[in-house]
């Protein structure tokens, strides 16, 4: 029954931390960017190579991990002093590995696009790997009001 429940939280908190991340696509506009105001120029693609942009970590990992933890140890101990301990070492390996799990299911491939504007400034922008560029496309590139930038197809 603990060992169900166990793998139960492990599989909540996973999911969790999935839907917890947001997305770096070129094609995916956070909702408070919504009417906002885009400089636009536009370039050349003069490289591109995959690169690994980190994953994230948030309350669900290290919280799940801890309570998974927490009832592993309780389950493989004794009674008394000797199982509050093992919950409190339980609970904080689980705490740490519930935190790297998240880290590593959050991450994901992207792509680092160097680009020759038109006014002859080059510049990379690393956005989530869904579109495609290769060495001589035209690309439009927005700069956003905090300094980011996308790039998308023309």
């Amino acid at each position: 029954m603990i060992l169900r429940s166990v793998a139960l939280g492990c599989v909540i908190a996973a999911l969790l931390s999935g839907c917890a991340t947001s997305s770096s696509s070129g094609n995916v506009y956070p909702r408070q960017d919504t009417r906002t105001a885009y400089n636009v120029e536009y370039g050349e693609v003069v490289a591109t190579r995959i690169v690994e942009i980190e994953g994230e970590t948030s309350f669900v990992g290290l919280w799940g991990g801890a309570t998974v933890g927490r009832a592993a140890g309780g389950a493989l101990s004794g009674n008394g002093d000797t199982r509050r301990v093992a919950q409190a070492v339980g609970g904080v390996a689980g705490a740490v590995a519930g935190e790297a799990i998240e880290k590593e299911v959050t991450a994901e491939d992207g792509l680092e696009i160097t680009v020759r504007l038109d006014n002859s400034d080059t510049i990379a922008v690393v956005q989530e790997r869904d579109l495609l560029f290769a060495a001589g496309d035209r690309v439009r590139v927005l700069f956003g009001p905090r300094g980011e930038a996308r790039v998308t197809p023309p």
